[in-house]
């Protein structure tokens, strides 16, 4: 038992540094001003250094080897007929106490800062008129660029950049960006075509930041429509703003500013789907009459994104939704997935308070 006292000693550590996290939550300012902006773009623009360069995902490979040994261990324990349960149990709170404190220390506090609708000084709250105006300004937006990227007037538009292509483009989004949001300084950049992209269909996730080693990740078979808003959508996480909504919204308007014309397309329809969606939810035959405002192609883009989904329906899918709303509401975000909708929230009053931003 003492060889396995260390071990033990980190594995209590873990209810210390949950405190230290619950407390250090009461204070968003003090976060935002000396972790947000103040630690984490340190290690977030050194680990990009580190890993980005890579041609593969470093923390892909790092996942599937814990995986190889945790199901190791798992055999082991099963071989053993539990007679190492208590070391396995050790062992186990060990690992969970260095990945809580890795997880918090390089990426997670960014969890706790204060929401962005403060930081940007607009409300949080709008009325139906004025998402209607935005929703019809979006479909303006979508129509215009849809006709001038498709090759007719039904075909749904393919993106004809490659992966690398979309990364590259990428960072011009952030560059034009900087004027209103002068902390969105990206490079280097880090973002990649996950190794688990088949996994990630799955589970139902279209990409994920690596907290550890700070790479982007986009899931590589998702419609190619989604690949530019994906992209600009993990890069916003590595840039500290962890929470869903807030990198949506972050996502939508680095694309939408960017100089290629897939890249806008890919935002605004986008954000067109969760305004045209929030309308419904609101008003079904006012969404009905908007609904048939949109071209015919950019409805084709948004049923090939639910049969791409259809097609990786499973039977555990409701277990890893419920699992990552459960994360969500651990991480700040009470109302778990339906906190998505806080991205219509910021667009709206974005757009109220800066009309040429959108």
């Amino acid at each position: 038992m003492k060889q396995n006292r260390p071990l033990l000693i980190i594995g209590l550590f873990l209810v210390v540094q949950m405190g230290i996290v619950r407390i250090l939550a009461l204070f968003p300012e003090f976060i935002e001003n000396y972790y947000s902006n103040g630690l984490y773009p340190v290690i977030s623009k050194g680990f990009r250094y580190a890993f980005g360069w890579l041609p593969f995902s470093f923390g892909d490979i790092m996942y599937l080897v814990l995986i190889f040994i945790a199901l190791r261990e798992i055999v082991h324990l099963f071989k053993s007929r539990f007679r190492q349960w208590k070391t396995f149990c050790i062992r186990t709170l060990a690992l969970a106490s260095i990945v809580y404190g890795a997880f918090h220390l390089l990426w997670g506090m960014n969890y706790y800062r204060p929401p962005l609708h403060e930081s940007l000084s607009i409300e949080s709250e709008y009325t139906t008129e004025e998402l209607v105006a935005l929703t019809e300004k979006l479909i303006v937006k979508s129509n215009t660029l849809y006709d001038q990227l498709a090759t007719n007037d039904t075909m749904m538009v393919e993106v004809p950049l490659s992966k690398s292509e979309v990364f590259e483009n990428t960072l011009q989004g952030y560059e034009a960006l900087q004027s209103q949001f002068p902390k969105l300084n990206y490079p280097p950049k880090s973002i990649k075509t996950s190794l688990l992209s088949y996994p990630l269909s799955v589970m139902g996730y279209s990409g994920y930041l690596n907290p550890i080693t700070n790479e982007a990740h986009i899931n590589g078979l998702v419609p190619s429509h989604r690949h530019p808003v994906i992209s600009c959508h993990e890069q916003a996480h590595q840039l500290g703003f962890a929470k869903e909504n807030e990198a949506n919204f972050i996502g939508v308007l680095a694309t939408i500013h960017n100089e290629n014309p897939y890249f806008q397309y890919s935002g605004s329809i986008f954000a067109l789907r969760y305004c045209i969606n929030d309308v419904f939810r609101r008003d079904s035959e006012l969404g009905e009459k908007l609904r048939d405002q949109i071209r015919p192609g950019i409805l084709k883009n948004y049923a090939a994104s639910r049969a791409f989904w259809d097609e990786m329906d499973n039977p555990l899918e409701p277990f890893f939704k419920l699992f990552y709303s459960n994360y969500l509401k651990a991480n700040n975000q009470p109302e778990g997935m339906k906190s998505y909708s806080y991205m219509v929230a910021l667009l709206v009053n974005y757009n109220k308070s800066f009309p040429l931003a959108i």
